[in-house]
């Protein structure tokens, strides 16, 4: 990979891109991105991993402040395991159409990113 020469990402760009643990092993893909239509601030990175065909699929919503571009690694990386990925909380397709469950699921996921620098004002997800 070369060195990057601004900080700016077309989002197109972003959509596939690696995101992988400070190891190196490779969690899953930005599936999409939630941005804030006030503020214009990405606020998660969708992460789409598990299911079979596309059926039981959770979509896991990481705070975009978790990320970290590594030009090295090509892709994003989190502080995070597989396990700790899979365990946070995550929507189906359904409850991502309706824009999750409301104020408490926003809070849950802003707790639960909290200790990975995940902690975020109550924006929209």
């Amino acid at each position: 990979m070369t060195a990057v020469s601004h900080p700016l990402i077309f989002a197109s760009r972003v959509k596939g891109t690696p995101v992988k643990n400070r190891d190196g092993e490779t969690l899953g893909h930005v599936d999409d991105l939630s941005i804030d239509k006030i503020s214009g601030e990405v606020r998660y990175a969708l992460m789409s991993f598990g299911g079979f065909l596309g059926i039981g699929e959770r979509l896991h919503p990481v705070p975009w402040s978790v990320l970290d571009y590594d030009t090295e690694q090509g892709g994003y990386v989190v502080p995070l395991t597989k396990a700790q990925l899979l365990a946070a909380p995550s929507l189906d397709q359904a409850q991502l159409e309706t824009l999750g469950a409301g104020e408490t699921w926003r809070s849950e996921i802003a707790d639960y990113y909290a200790t990975y620098g995940g902690g975020l004002p109550m924006g929209r997800l």
